[in-house]
């Protein structure tokens, strides 16, 4: 493992008992509930404990508030070694390597210059508890403090020498120091320190050319202690292999000791500086921890009795055979929260999730990161590529490409800009139009509905198209689940703002039987659009005059007379003002399925006072128009009597009426009228029924009198009207 991770680890051993580990105390428990979880500045995280049953065996530590703060130890029973002798020493050794407590052991002497003859000189052994500092769970790693060697300058004659230091772990201990945390270490000019099983380390100095920071052998040196070392231990002598001895006012030093703790500076090699500062507590040593003599379960396996590892998000992680040295335990086994989890892995519910996005630094992340349960997501942002989680995105598209979308960006960007404006503009226009069209009026109408464009669209397609009037197109189609007729005026229609405003005011003041209904109009466009109720039989021109005639007898052609007469009659004499219809055609009179007739198209219809019965221009179909009108342009009643009376001939010839040749049909008719004869041979062939002569001829003498050049003559629309409705009478 490199130098950086032992310093890590360090670092991470000392911020246990600094105050930002406290914040993370409060956050997450380290212990089991109602256990205490420090002693003085110490954290106490289970499996150690300071109170029964807040631990695992062999884990125990006693919190001493004899200090202030309280310090953390673990418990011993020290022997009753204070032999000299080194037979003594050996005996008591072996007597605390069997029992299971760990302790630290020193033996202490003073010396004078007249003894360094004999280097080998009795001291007092000593024993004391081995003090813990700081605990790491997630890497199973303690840190104690132990006292170390020195052979310091007591006065002018004599020496304080600690030579001999032995950290001692019971045999089955869970605790060790590895070779990857802890070394064996020499400060001086000229010293050596030695170990029980590992090598030896020399450091010499024999001009002041020693380096500060790393322990390379000039005035410092360091050397591997033996992996899974249980119990060991460390003596110095003055004398180096050089046969160097130097017995000045300088110390000399030999320890076990955290190798990322220690940097060497050349200041440690005068005087008692580093004595004085450490003497105290002593130097930091790492030491690692299991739980001994047991095993993690096989996969598929339940975990067995007393299994360390608790709930969930936790993974036990085998110790290696080899590295359990000395025989001391057969194996062990440590408890990890699994990746992406941290906190304490012996606890119920210890694993808590690691909000990686938090931590950039340890979970690298150059785009867009979110956490997930047990790990963390590193997407690149839109438009670049990569694995965010090694290194940074890169673009997904070249610098060209990137201008092409820009100006394919740009020309979209006008264009939406443009279609913007344009439907603003078209808006605006509709708004005007609407306006112009008389729509604040028409809003007023209760019985008219005022339709948008939008709305009329779908209809006014070709598939639609039904036919075309002298003022317009006729759609058909469905509006509010209704099937309806629109008609759509066309561009060259003759004064259509004009026609267009005298039929929806006469339409929305007219309701009869039979008359068309007007149920709206669309007012968004340059020649305003009617809805009517759509008739499904059509015209009675197509009825009379199609290709494939349908057979109408008597009864429904005198009904269709009479109805048509009833429905002109309202509109001359039962409405606020006289309306005059002007067009009055078969191709104007719509049938529904029924045959019963409705008067439409008011396309050249007029609303007129007393005061306005003339107008300059003549519009309709010459074919039905009273000749008067023809000549003087004076519209009257009377004009929509001698149209409806070419009409009743049509109906009862079934022969269409032409302007071209002066009106065969109308001068027929005229002049058997006036030789008193009955024109069997004009009327249609499925009416003449020798009973039905007589009612045929009453309805040629009511259409030849319609039909009077002298317009004082002609009777009354309303006239017409009562004696249709008594020959219909008279056939029941």
């Amino acid at each position: 493992m490199t130098t950086h991770y032992y310093y890590l680890l360090a670092v991470r051993l000392l911020l246990i008992a600094a105050a930002g580990r406290q914040k993370l105390s409060k956050a997450e428990p380290v212990t089991l509930p109602g256990c205490p979880d420090r002693c003085g500045d110490v954290s106490i995280p289970y499996p150690f404990g300071t109170k029964d049953g807040c631990f695992l065996p062999g884990f125990q530590i006693i919190c001493n508030d004899t200090f202030h703060p309280p310090r953390a130890f673990f418990p011993y029973d020290p022997p009753n070694c204070n032999e000299d002798s080194l037979e003594a020493s050996i005996d008591c050794l072996v007597s605390q390597l069997n029992s299971r407590k760990p302790l630290i052991m020193t033996k202490d002497s003073i010396y004078s210059l007249n003894d360094i003859e004999d280097y080998t000189m009795p001291g007092n052994m000593s024993f004391s508890p081995v003090e813990l500092t700081g605990v790491s769970v997630a890497d199973a790693k303690l840190q104690v403090h132990a006292p170390f060697c020195y052979d310091c300058k007591l006065n002018e004659t004599h020496y304080s020498y600690r030579g001999e230091i032995r950290i001692s772990f019971p045999s089955l201990s869970p605790f060790f120091m590895t070779e990857e945390s802890t070394v064996l270490m020499a400060i001086g000019k000229h010293t050596s320190a030695s170990q029980l099983m590992g090598p030896p380390c020399e450091a010499v100095v024999t001009f002041d050319d020693a380096v500060n920071g790393k322990c390379l052998g000039r005035g410092c040196c360091q050397v591997p202690i033996p992996p899974q070392d249980t119990s060991n231990q460390v003596t110095i002598n003055r004398r180096s292999s050089l046969g160097i001895t130097n017995y000045k006012d300088d110390c000399v030093y030999g320890m076990f000791v955290d190798k990322s703790w220690y940097k060497f500076t050349s200041l440690d090699l005068h005087g008692d500086v580093f004595m004085r500062k450490n003497k105290a507590r002593g130097v930091p040593v790492v030491v690692d921890f299991v739980i001994a003599n047991h095993s993690c379960p096989r996969p598929g396996q339940p975990a067995p009795k007393g299994y360390a590892c608790a709930g969930d998000n936790t993974m036990c992680v085998q110790v290696p055979l080899d590295l359990m040295a000395d025989g001391y335990a057969a194996t062990g086994y440590t408890c990890r929260c699994s990746q992406g989890y941290q906190g304490n892995p012996y606890i119920p519910n210890g694993c808590r999730d690691i909000d990686e996005c938090k931590n950039p630094d340890l979970y690298p992340c150059h785009g867009k990161c979110h956490n997930t349960e047990g790990g963390y997501k590193c997407a690149c942002p839109a438009g670049t590529k990569g694995n965010a989680k090694l290194d940074h995105c890169t673009e997904m598209f070249p610098l060209p490409a990137k201008l092409g979308v820009a100006a394919i960006g740009g020309l979209f960007v006008i264009a939406l800009v443009a279609f913007i404006l344009l439907l603003r503009r078209q808006k605006r226009k509709m708004r005007q139009l609407y306006m112009k069209n008389g729509g604040p009026a028409l809003e007023k109408a209760n019985n008219i509905k005022i339709y948008t464009r939008e709305e009329l669209k779908p209809i006014l397609k070709c598939a639609n198209f039904i036919g075309k009037g002298c003022f317009g197109e006729v759609y058909k189609g469905y509006l509010d689940n209704q099937l309806v007729a629109v008609k759509k005026p066309v561009t060259d229609s003759v004064a259509h703002n004009e026609q267009f405003a005298n039929e929806v005011i006469i339409q929305s003041q007219v309701i009869h039987k039979n008359i068309v209904r007007l149920i709206g109009c669309c007012l968004e466009v340059d020649i305003p659009m009617l809805v009517y109720e759509f008739l499904s039989k059509g015209s009675l021109d197509d009825t009379l005059h199609s290709n494939n005639k349908v057979p109408l007898d008597l009864d429904v052609r005198l009904n269709i007379a009479a109805e048509s007469a009833e429905g002109l009659a309202y509109m001359h004499s039962k409405t606020g003002k006289r309306i005059l219809h002007g067009d009055v055609k078969p191709a104007n009179i719509l049938l529904d399925d029924d045959y019963v007739p409705k008067i439409s198209d008011f396309g050249i219809s007029r609303m007129i006072a007393r005061d306005k019965e003339h107008t300059t221009s003549v519009i309709g179909d010459r074919t039905y128009m009273d000749p008067v009108y023809l000549q003087t342009g004076l519209l009257t009643e009377k004009s929509d009597v001698y149209s409806f009376g070419v009409l009743l001939l049509e109906l009862v010839s079934r022969r269409k009426a032409t302007y071209s040749d002066h009106n065969s049909l109308v001068r027929n008719f005229v002049e058997a009228h006036k030789k008193d004869e009955m024109p069997i041979e004009l009327f249609d062939k499925e009416l003449v029924e020798p009973g039905d002569l007589e009612l045929l001829g009453s309805l040629a003498r009511v259409a030849v009198e319609c039909l009077n050049l002298d317009v004082d003559e002609r009777p009354a629309m309303t006239d017409v009207a009562e004696r249709l409705l008594m020959l219909k009478r008279s056939r029941k």
